[in-house]
């Protein structure tokens, strides 16, 4: 460094090459004593600052690399202090931070990447996705760059530039799961089930069912191998949940196919949907709980929702069997009749949520269902199962709605309450797979960055017949889009509101 004696650059030799061995704390006491002669030197504090980052201290390293800053207009420092904007979720101030280092410094690819990342978590997509453009002119070669600009147009239902972006990926990393799992959305979001089916095999709950299946029958697992599309025709295939009920329930229509190929099918799936699945296929052996490896045998295995890949369906084989496969116990539809359903009203359940493990998009405010309960003749009733169903109350408290779901034991007791129902208005949730399954009339309320399975074209349901989709638009509400619900239903059902609102 320019301007210091010897004994100055030393300590700063020897501080940057403890702060790059990861010895940060001798490092930072090092830089302090070079700060104690001299205050303000620039890169002393911005190194201090970057040491302040990696141990998590945001508050102090924001305090040195803006005071290095404050010193010195350096692109490498408005890089830093993006950082540790973005680490503590200032995303305005980091666009205002880096939109000011686009005007005063010479910028390069970490500056426009830092600024899309920055744009995207504030909802300015455009402005993102310039970003990224401008990042990938200086870098064609960052596949972080193209992965997150591939990422941004999925999420804006761009999947046709978001193809684009993730082949780029792969150029240059052929073997990232992750990355060949996201294209394969982006292929059935256009619905191109041909390529990919080929690239969802890497995704990670399958690698997650396999080896949980790996465990719990090693021996079995040692020695049977994935059916990769063979000659079974007399052998017992053995296939296991993995993701979540909505994605089992919409896949259980290729059951039928796959016993067209084996001698017998042992299918092991979550609790919640074995008397369903035993009452709807009783050739197959649905498993009820784990056994002991002595108890089950079988020559191939293969998870869910790999059946339709090695099964070979082409695109418009993937939407086999849409009017309705799944249908509920007798004796249930009758339970539910005589309890709750003895009434000569338009009957209508609902659902607000499903799993928020995953994403929060698709949760519902339970207040924007309000409007239905204007209708004349018409009975809400709630099929809101567990989390959520807590929301309930907020109805309740001011509105007539009968609460189902505290039956439902299973989705057996489920399917046996839709079968009484009129229509389904729900969140994408599991509800919406299993009344399309069923064939009931169904409306799926959908966000505005929805799920790929709904595919571009929302005018119809490529899996269900009897569902429609609503989607969000930009800066709609959910109560708002309940309106368009409820015009529909008046104009569809010809449904009466009490003050004609709709």
């Amino acid at each position: 460094m320019l301007g210091m004696d010897l004994s100055v650059k030393e300590k700063f030799n020897r501080a940057f090459e403890l702060h790059t061995k990861g010895d940060l704390q001798e490092a930072e006491g090092l830089y302090n004593e070079i700060l104690s002669d001299n205050p303000n030197n620039s890169e002393v504090l911005n190194l201090l600052g970057l040491v302040k980052f990696v141990q998590n201290d945001l508050e102090d390293a924001e305090k040195y690399i803006q005071k290095a800053l404050f010193l010195k207009p350096d692109a490498y420092f408005f890089e830093n202090l993006a950082k540790v904007y973005l680490a503590r979720k200032n995303y305005s101030q980091t666009v205002v931070l880096l939109e000011e280092a686009c005007n005063s410094v010479a910028c390069g690819f970490e500056i426009y990447f830092l600024l899309g990342v920055a744009y995207k978590n504030i909802a300015e997509y455009e402005n993102a996705e310039k970003a990224y453009l401008k990042a990938i002119e200086f870098n064609p070669s960052s596949e972080k760059a193209y992965y997150n600009l591939a990422s941004l147009y999925l999420f804006l239902n761009s999947p046709q530039k978001s193809v684009k972006y993730f082949k780029k990926c792969l150029e240059i990393n052929p073997e990232d799961k992750e990355v060949r799992y996201f294209l394969s959305l982006g292929y059935f979001r256009m619905k191109n089930y041909d390529l990919g089916m080929k690239y969802f095999e890497d995704r990670l709950c399958r690698q997650t069912a396999i080896k949980c299946q790996e465990v719990t029958y090693p021996k079995l697992f040692a020695s049977r191998p994935i059916w990769r599309g063979e000659n079974i025709s007399d052998k017992v295939i053995y296939t296991y949940y993995e993701a979540g009920f909505g994605d089992m329930i919409m896949f259980a229509r290729y059951i039928p196919e796959l016993q067209k190929r084996c001698k017998k099918i042992i299918l092991k799936t979550q609790a919640n949907l074995v008397s369903l699945f035993k009452e709807n296929f009783p050739y197959i052996e649905v498993m009820d709980l784990f056994k002991d490896e002595s108890e089950i045998d079988f020559d191939v295995h293969i998870p869910f929702l790999s059946i339709p890949f090695v099964l070979g369906l082409g695109n418009e084989q993937m939407f086999i069997h849409r009017e309705g496969y799944l249908k509920a116990e007798p004796e249930k539809v009758q339970y539910y009749l005589q309890n709750y359903f003895d009434n000569s009203k338009f009957k209508i359940a609902i659902k607000w949520q499903g799993n928020t493990y995953y994403e929060t998009d698709r949760v519902i405010n339970v207040d924007a269902f309000t409007p239905l309960f204007d209708f004349s003749n018409v009975q809400v009733y709630s099929a809101q199962t567990f989390e959520g169903s807590e929301e309930l109350s907020k109805l309740s408290v001011n509105h007539n709605i009968i609460d189902l779901a505290s039956s439902f034991k299973d989705f057996s007791f489920t399917a046996g309450a839709l079968t009484n129902v009129d229509l389904v208005i729900c969140s994408d949730t599991s509800l919406a797979h299993l009344a399309g399954a069923m064939g009931k009339p169904c409306i799926v309320l959908l966000p505005y960055n929805y799920n790929w399975r709904w595919h571009m074209d929302l005018s119809h349901c490529d899996w269900y017949d009897s569902v429609k989709l609503f989607k969000l638009e930009r800066n709609e509400s959910w109560n708002e889009l309940m309106i368009r619900v409820c015009n529909y239903l008046s104009k569809s059902y010809k449904l009466k509101s009490f003050h004609n609102n709709f």
